[in-house]
């Protein structure tokens, strides 16, 4: 397997700058800015000139827009897909709300859609779970500096995805923002946002399925263009992980070429997801190809993703004969063995309108397997170009009535 892959850039990344930049009051050029639905949908609704929007499936727009918009005078109406109104939002309303916001529920109690009151908001101590979602928690740090005194983050409990509020504080930090984070308080102070031009670099949750492709593979090596070894980003965690599996990763000036020097994998992998939950799918898809028992753990905010990603990998891969178990909350394992009864031919994978699920899974094919990938065209919520990409490497994929 060789050949180069021009990587989606990250829409964590693109999500975060739009905002600031909105927050910011001034126009900048923003370079390789994400092509993803998530990152077209908050363009459109910062961007807009209406009050109501509908951001669909995109759980980051949903949280950045409710704190964004809970600043900005007016009344403001903001929905999703029936999935997001499933989805809790109900922490961040009550921090908001806390600052001076007024936002109501306008259907469920805790969930979308949500009716907002923008108005002039007053910093204050405000007191969190660092274990919910990070995408609160960076809500909530982007619109500190504009609002009155600024804000002071406490955190009670472990903080999930840490990488994630790393980044949201070290993206506000290029664009002049100055902050504290010591033990479980961040504090920013009232300040400006100062812009410049600013280029995206590749995602590396989007990396992540190559790595997996290659560490199926027996021996190759694939040019990621545009990705940084020395990220913003979290998930370049991966490097390292997939040394186990026998690849290397090394920089250049075209991106990161990914090399299979060695043929080997472990007997049991073992991983903590608490900072890259994004990647749990692609290493459960991985290890199931692989014939490798698994226990993965950190994985408390899988269950209130665009759908509930534990149940959606049981419910899929047991089509390979795998049954995961989850021995306790947050937590997945499976024990490396096969029921043939449950084996299907020709697996067809559900994606539950879940990126991620079509993303990790058709690396399967690799393993032996012709998989049919229900609604694939989910794949446009943050890799548009996936399919063409795997094409290249010479993937047979066809159009299923």
């Amino acid at each position: 397997m060789e050949g180069t892959v021009s990587l989606p850039s990250s829409k964590s990344i693109s999500n975060r700058v739009l905002i600031i930049e909105a927050l910011s009051n001034v126009p900048s050029k923003i370079h390789n800015l994400s092509d993803s639905d998530d990152t077209k949908v908050l363009m459109t609704a910062l961007n807009s000139n209406l009050n109501k929007f509908d951001i669909g499936h995109a759980g980051t727009a949903m949280r950045f827009l409710t704190a964004f918009l809970s600043r900005i005078v007016g009344e403001w109406e903001i929905t999703g897909s029936e999935r997001m109104k499933q989805r809790p939002i109900k922490i961040l309303v009550d921090a908001l709300n806390q600052l001076g916001a007024k936002i109501e529920y306008l259907e469920n109690e805790g969930c979308p859609p949500l009716k907002i009151y923008g108005s002039y908001l007053k910093g204050q101590t405000i007191e969190l779970d660092g274990s919910v979602s990070s995408q609160y928690i960076s809500a909530l740090l982007m619109i500190a500096p504009t609002i009155e005194n600024g804000l002071v983050l406490k955190f009670t409990g472990n903080v999930t995805s840490r990488s994630y509020i790393e980044l949201t504080l070290k993206l506000m930090g290029k664009f002049g923002i100055q902050y504290q984070w010591e033990g479980d308080t961040i504090i920013i102070p009232e300040q400006h946002y100062s812009m410049f031009d600013f280029t995206v670099e590749a995602d590396w949750s989007g990396a992540s399925y190559w790595y997996q492709l290659l560490a199926m593979a027996e021996k190759g090596e694939i040019i990621l263009e545009n990705l940084q070894l020395n990220s913003l980003q979290g998930d370049a965690n991966i490097a390292g992980w997939f040394e186990k599996f026998g690849i290397i990763s090394v920089q250049n000036k075209d991106g990161v070429l990914i090399s299979k020097i060695k043929n080997i994998q472990p007997e049991n992998l073992v991983l903590d997801f608490i900072e890259n939950p994004d990647i749990a799918q692609t290493m459960a898809c991985l290890c199931v190809a692989k014939n490798i028992p698994f226990n993965f753990s950190g994985l408390k905010t899988l269950k209130i993703k665009e759908t509930n990603r534990i149940a959606a990998l049981q419910n899929e891969l047991i089509k390979f004969g795998a049954v995961l178990t989850e021995p306790e909350h947050n937590k997945l394992a499976w024990n490396g063995e096969i029921n043939s009864s449950s084996v299907q031919k020709i697996p067809v994978i559900e994606t539950y309108h879940d990126h991620r699920m079509a993303l990790a899974f058709a690396p399967m094919a690799l393993a032996g397997y012709n998989i049919e990938i229900d609604d694939p065209l989910v794949v446009t919520k943050s890799y548009p170009g996936f399919w063409e990409d795997l094409r290249k490497f010479d993937f047979k994929i066809e159009h299923v009535d």
